[in-house]
């Protein structure tokens, strides 16, 4: 799964959300004034935190992509005292999970730890943020790694579709580069560009943090002192531009020899602030976010057998906003189920939706997400989102209300608003025969 597409479910789970008073939300503020938000359990003697540094990949300098990624992986491969095989013992020694990631937008990471191991755990998360070391041999193995994965992605028509995809759509904007980076890029990426990293982006100013489990308000605050205090007050400013979607409507091909074409298709969508936000959610459910019960499903899947699913999800990036979704099918039935898919676009922009189309979309939508609340480290990612997206620490208990309130006549302004046919960007990988319509060839970019 791309980091992208990640993204995008991570939001698609905050935006099933009913009420889940069981996961009550506090503010917890440090000593030295370092906040996070906190759901205490005491049930299992476990604790989770989830942590982001907003600025991600899109802010990797040119002939560096790939920076945050590369950081991503070498942050736990030694720190302070602990060289990499040392620091990793340590981790699996005591049952520690630590990991981190790279979006567009954020950096973010995570740590898991047994109540009794906390110290040690948040120890060693302080070391990697404040102290790592980008040793030779670990920064040449994960770049070998890096490479390796970068290698296959380059084969996989799935990873090329959604590179060429977001190429051509923001040619000239960081969005448009791989987070993952090139082949000459990780090539380039020194330890120096690795430390340069960490002391520009990782800081107190830019930091959200979410913890779950076993430990009290009292116990966590003198814990975030301790782990995030000593990072620098502020992170470097930046300013990544807001990006203008280009080439709307194009439909490209990128010849590859295989069986079946896979498809890329997207278009603008609305900005997570948008008052219309929630009635574009229930939108998207409707259309082609409700897999099984989705009109796409039905009319692509269901009555014509031309694939095996089609989805699509609302993307709103900190620069831009999106609707986007996916579709394989084979090669001699591209051209129509391309057709299919502008058809019912416009379809449900000109007609709306029915009020038992809506009442079926708000029934799944406020009743499936308590599931979502099984795991500890689950809850935490959740409720890191809901800081990072500004959704408010009361968002799970009023959210039911925002899908609630959505009527026939939301949903058929957000429609008209925002599906277009016209201009859905299409991006093929394969061999289809016959072409599309207005069909142009081009590279993997």
């Amino acid at each position: 799964m791309t980091a992208r597409i990640a993204a995008a479910l991570v939001l698609t789970l905050l935006l099933a959300a009913g009420p889940v008073r069981a996961a009550e939300v506090r503010e917890v503020v440090s000593p030295g004034g370092i906040a996070a938000w906190l759901v205490e359990d005491h049930s299992i003697p476990l604790i989770a935190v989830d942590f982001t540094f907003r600025g991600g990949a899109a802010l990797d300098p040119e002939g560096r992509e790939g920076l945050a990624e590369f950081v991503s992986v070498t942050l736990d491969e030694g720190a302070g005292e602990y060289d990499s095989q040392t620091f990793q013992r340590t981790l699996e020694d005591n049952a520690i999970q630590l990991g981190f990631d790279a979006g567009q937008d954020n950096f973010s990471g995570r740590l898991k730890t047994l109540t009794k191991n906390r110290e040690l755990a948040f120890d060693l998360l302080r070391l990697a943020l404040t102290a790592p070391r980008f040793d030779p041999d670990p920064v040449g193995r994960m770049r070998a790694a890096l490479l390796a994965s970068l290698g296959r992605s380059l084969e996989d028509p799935d990873r090329i579709a959604s590179r060429a995809w977001w190429s051509a759509v923001f040619p000239d904007h960081p969005y448009g580069r791989p987070v993952g980076g090139t082949i000459e890029s990780l090539k380039a990426i020194s330890a120096d560009n690795l430390h340069a990293f960490v002391a520009r982006r990782i800081a107190r100013d830019n930091l959200v943090v979410a913890v779950v489990g076993d430990i009290t308000p009292e116990a966590l605050g003198p814990l975030l002192d301790s782990t995030f205090g000593a990072l620098p007050a502020e992170a470097s400013p930046w300013d990544v531009p807001l990006a203008e979607p280009a080439n709307p409507g194009e439909l490209t091909l990128v010849e590859r020899d295989i069986p079946q074409s896979v498809v890329v298709f997207g278009d603008r969508g609305l900005a997570r602030d948008d008052p219309d936000y929630y009635a574009a959610y229930v939108m998207n459910h409707i259309l082609g976010g409700g897999s099984f019960n989705s009109r796409l499903y039905e009319e692509v899947r269901e009555k014509r057998g031309l694939a095996y699913g089609i989805y699509t999800f609302l993307y709103p990036l900190e620069d831009a906003a999106l609707i986007m979704g996916s579709v394989a099918t084979q090669n001699a039935r591209l051209a129509e189920t391309v057709a299919v898919l502008r058809e019912q676009w416009d379809r449900l922009a000109e007609e709306g939706v029915s009020e038992e189309e809506l009442a079926a979309a708000k029934a799944f939508l406020t009743g499936s997400f308590p599931l979502r609340f099984g795991s500890t480290d689950g809850v935490a990612g959740i409720v890191a989102a809901m800081q990072v997206q500004d959704l408010g620490i009361d968002y799970l208990d009023r959210r039911n209300a925002l899908i609630e309130a959505v009527t026939v006549e939301d949903v058929r302004r957000v429609a008209s608003r925002m599906l277009n046919s016209d201009t859905l960007t299409v991006t093929v990988v394969g061999a289809p025969d016959p072409l599309p319509e207005g069909a142009a060839k081009r590279d993997a970019g």
